[in-house]
């Protein structure tokens, strides 16, 4: 059944699930101008096609998810709100606010140990790489 839904899930009909999880309940015709389709019946068809995978449902002419799947490059992202953000980035902060700590308390010290250099040089390469994962992760999203 995933495979299936991954593979119906590309290109226009990902871009209208990608939108429609970010704004919750939207209509066709939001659908479509967000989206600058050309008219409101191909919104229509896509919405149509995601009812059909059982992953939104309509409400009086709205439109919202009722069950999410990660496929393809979704699969790098957590929902917090309507927001879509990489996985990355919770690392990255992590790694970021730990280095800054080391850092101040290390430079703090009246004597260096050469084990703190080491751990220092360790967390600032960790945290360039996950801050460029994050940043992959996030201009690679579909657009919306």
């Amino acid at each position: 059944m995933k495979n299936d839904i991954g593979a119906k899930l590309k290109g226009n009909t990902l871009r209208v699930y990608v939108y429609v999880l970010k704004n919750r309940r939207v209509g066709v015709r939001e659908v479509q101008r967000s989206l600058k389709f050309s008219n409101p019946s191909l919104a229509l068809y896509h919405l149509n096609k995601l009812k059909e995978l059982g992953l939104v449902k309509e409400d009086n002419g709205e439109y919202e998810v009722v069950s999410e799947v990660k496929v393809d490059v979704l699969r790098d992202f957590l929902r917090v709100g309507t927001l879509l953000v990489p996985r990355f980035v919770m690392y990255a902060v992590f790694f970021t606010v730990l280095t800054a700590y080391l850092a101040i308390v290390s430079f703090q010290a009246y004597y260096m140990v050469p084990i703190v250099y080491w751990l220092l040089a360790l967390l600032v390469i960790s945290t360039i790489i996950f801050w460029y994962e994050a940043l992959y992760a996030w201009f690679s999203a579909p657009p919306t």
